[in-house]
């Protein structure tokens, strides 16, 4: 990369670490939400019925190719490995706060708090271990493809990356959180298509986002085609 001055470097470290911030917001937040259930009637051809926790979760795999493409794969596996601590140190504050006894006035009573976040426990346990193997198998095929493709195509690693990886996901956290008694069993399929389906048109849709921030960064840092920002 040419020209890569001092100010491009701290102006590249600070976009960084809003990606990291959003990435780590986005996981933290999947897990605490995840109780809830809706459905979405997509144009009358199929009807999702999904966790609510799985809309900030595509979000995650599109930072990490970002950052896959732009910074690399050490940079992608470190806000992956950040995005672990900040999920196991939420849990702890969950548990903490619902180990203190609520006093009288309290508008949210123990019972309430724990129905309501008394699952996070295991939910982050699974959402981990599925994670773990998710994002990390995203971020290996991402850059297979890229070396393959020597920096082209970016819209195939982008989803081929993410289709692997999202069923992978979907598959291990319904398995465990029906092995630990969260979700019935005769669920797991149906639950199993709809979030895999629903996270592949999510990963399709976001590859115009994905496109439109690599040009900005190419743009922005003076990057080649395939080129990362290295720092």
């Amino acid at each position: 990369m040419s020209e890569f001055t001092l100010k491009d470097k701290l102006s590249a470290q600070r976009i960084y670490l809003i990606l990291a911030a959003l990435f780590i917001a986005s996981l933290v937040v999947s897990n605490l939400i995840f109780q809830k259930f809706f459905y979405w009637d997509f144009f009358g051809i199929y009807t999702f019925e999904i966790s609510v926790g799985i809309l900030p979760y595509p979000i995650t795999f599109l930072i990490t190719d970002i950052i896959s493409e732009v910074y690399g794969k050490r940079k992608a596996n470190q806000v992956v490995t950040a995005g672990i601590f900040a999920s196991f140190f939420s849990m702890l504050i969950v548990y903490v706060a619902g180990a203190v006894p609520a006093t009288e006035w309290s508008p949210i009573k123990d019972v309430l708090f724990t129905k309501v976040f008394g699952a996070t426990a295991i939910a982050v346990l699974a959402s981990m271990m599925a994670y773990l193997l998710a994002q990390y198998i995203d971020i290996q095929i991402f850059h297979f493809w890229k070396r393959l493709t020597k920096g082209k195509h970016l819209w195939l690693r982008n989803n081929f990356s993410t289709f692997l990886s999202q069923f992978v996901d979907t598959f291990t956290v319904l398995f465990l959180l029906c092995s630990f008694g969260k979700i019935e069993w005769d669920l797991f399929l149906a639950l199993l298509a709809s979030g895999f389906l629903f996270k592949i048109l999510v990963a399709a849709l976001d590859t115009p986002f994905l496109y439109a921030a690599v040009y900005f960064f190419r743009k922005r840092f003076n990057l080649k085609m395939g080129e990362e920002i290295d720092y």
